[in-house]
């Protein structure tokens, strides 16, 4: 009876297993890859502006859209942009106004997290980032200011963050672009500001601010570009581009123009 009974067990969940690999062949094909070398383009959604991954200067673009050259070029076709003003003013995905047909990449602060793998597959990381406070003389307590939040990127923890600064009696001034986050904290209107981590270490740099993390509760996130799910084909090829580009040391080339070390090669910035 116990053997007769564990065959029937045994025998269910080989059909199981069965069935649901003949599913698998009712399944549409995946065809991103063939779609993009049959168009011979490589469509992708980015912010108007987001430095330093996207900054409308000829002559340095951004890291993400030389990656996206980059990329484009391995595959063997043009790289055809899209810029969408709301990835840089809207936090929710849901309202960026994107589909397939606009682009099969998004890039231009795309984080790997919950938000972002809720409707996006992803990437490779590249790039690390996270919260950021940049003041124009270091700050040992923030008890109490007044600080200016630049939160353009989505993906990262906004809501931690809002919780954070409340529970630390910070006044927060949240502010729609970078100039006017710069204009707060030089006209002294801020005692400092945070925003996201590259952000945040390029104005550090161009105005000589001190910049320190904020507190690893905050989350640390991976800068990626978004792939629309199921699109392994294209992943595929993506990743094995990435794989080209850390060898024959184009990533770290792109990061340096840029000011950003490769991830794990940096000198540890002062915490919060």
């Amino acid at each position: 009876m116990f053997t007769l009974r564990r065959l029937t067990r045994d025998l269910g969940g080989l059909v199981v297993v069965v069935v649901l690999m003949l599913l698998i062949t009712f399944l549409p094909p995946d065809t991103s890859l063939r779609e993009v070398e049959a168009n011979r383009a490589l469509r992708a959604c980015v912010p108007t502006s987001y430095p330093l991954l996207v900054t409308g200067d000829p002559d340095q673009p951004g890291i993400d859209i030389e990656l996206l050259r980059a990329v484009a070029g391995y595959i063997g076709v043009d790289l055809l942009l899209s810029p969408i003003d709301a990835m840089g003013r809207d936090f929710n995905p849901r309202n960026w106004a994107i589909n397939r047909a606009k682009c099969q990449v998004l890039a231009g602060g795309v984080v790997d997290s919950p938000l972002t793998r809720s409707f996006l597959d992803t990437g490779p990381a590249y790039a690390e980032t996270g919260w950021m406070i940049v003041a124009p003389a270091p700050l040992e307590d923030i008890q109490g200011l007044t600080l200016g939040a630049l939160t353009m990127i989505s993906g990262l923890d906004r809501i931690g963050l809002s919780s954070f600064l409340r529970g630390q009696d910070v006044t927060i001034r949240v502010v729609r672009n970078s100039q006017d986050f710069v204009d707060g904290i030089a006209g002294g209107a801020l005692a400092g500001g945070v925003t996201e981590a590259l952000l945040a270490g390029k104005l550090a740099a161009e105005h000589d601010w001190w910049v320190a993390t904020m507190p690893d509760e905050l989350g640390r996130y991976n800068v990626v570009f978004g792939l629309w799910k199921g699109d392994i084909t294209l992943k595929r090829k993506i990743v094995q581009a990435f794989h080209q580009f850390e060898s024959d040391g184009t990533l770290a080339a792109i990061l340096e123009r840029y000011g950003v070390v490769p991830m794990g090669q940096g000198a540890p910035i002062p915490a919060l």
